[in-house]
């Protein structure tokens, strides 16, 4: 006891030295955190100022908030007396057996880096990739959040999303409504070619231009195929979709035409 007190007192200025740089070290990265959180708040709030993609301005604020919380780490390791430029190379090191371990997670950060600048889609874009399908919400470091219709959030990672082919139902502000609609063999095909048309002409969210196309498609097993392919403004296409097979189907019955349906005849016999 009397040892552990004496070298208390001879090494006390030493003591207090590495207090002081303990203590001011941890205000740095105290306040660092602080600046780090500002940064990343100012770079969302800039990107939104110039009207940047959202998604943009998320992927960007999250490296300027790692860039500023590691300088703080490094600030905080200088003032308690560590080699910075030693513990860069150790962390150079470090990271190069990490990278190997985690190249999954870097072929994200790759991924994430090719979907910022080749801009296949941007933030409320509703999107098909990697076999998941939804509105883009966000693009983050390493992965990127859907919301599907439904209401459901998906996190993908961003290699997945840049490894296949990418849909994008929203790049484009018109779209084509493609409806195959039968009629029996028995039916007028010119009577149920004016039907169809006249529903088409009736709903007033179908575009003039391109203009719609009514067609036999083909002659199939028990029907005559025909196919209706209006243009609508993406915004109104599952609306007119849903509006179109309803109405269409209701036009038909009151012109009586029939729509053919799977049926099974069953035969009874009697010894």
């Amino acid at each position: 006891m009397d040892t552990a007190i004496q070298w208390l007192n001879d090494n006390s200025d030493m003591l207090l030295h590495f207090s002081i740089q303990a203590v001011i070290a941890l205000l740095i990265l105290f306040v660092g955190l602080k600046v780090a959180k500002t940064c990343d708040k100012l770079t969302v709030k800039a990107f939104e100022k110039r009207k940047i993609d959202k998604a943009v301005a998320g992927f960007v604020a999250n490296i300027v908030y790692a860039a500023v919380f590691a300088a703080t780490v490094l600030m905080a390791l200088s003032q308690v007396g560590v080699e910075t430029t030693s513990f860069i190379a150790i962390l150079g090191a470090a990271g190069l057996a990490i990278g190997l371990a985690l190249q999954g997670s870097l072929s994200n950060f790759a991924s994430g880096v090719l979907i910022i600048i080749l801009r296949p889609f941007k933030a409320g874009d509703y999107i098909e990739a990697g076999g998941k399908a939804g509105s883009v919400q966000k693009i983050e470091i390493f992965s990127t959040e859907l919301k599907t219709p439904d209401n459901k959030v998906i996190i993908m990672p961003n290699s997945s999303i840049m490894s296949g082919a990418i849909v994008n139902f929203s790049r484009e502000k018109t779209r084509r409504i493609d409806l195959v609609i039968g009629v029996g063999y028995d039916a007028d095909l010119k009577q149920a070619k004016q039907v169809l048309k006249s529903v088409l002409d009736k709903e007033e969210r179908i575009l003039k231009e391109p203009a719609y196309n009514v067609a036999v498609l083909e002659l199939a097993d028990s029907s005559v195929n025909f196919v209706v392919r209006p243009w609508v403004n993406t915004s109104d296409y599952w609306p007119v979709y849903f509006e179109l097979v309803e109405n269409i189907k209701i036009s038909l019955d009151e012109a009586g035409i029939a729509i053919p349906f799977p049926q099974m005849d069953v035969h009874l016999h009697k010894d």
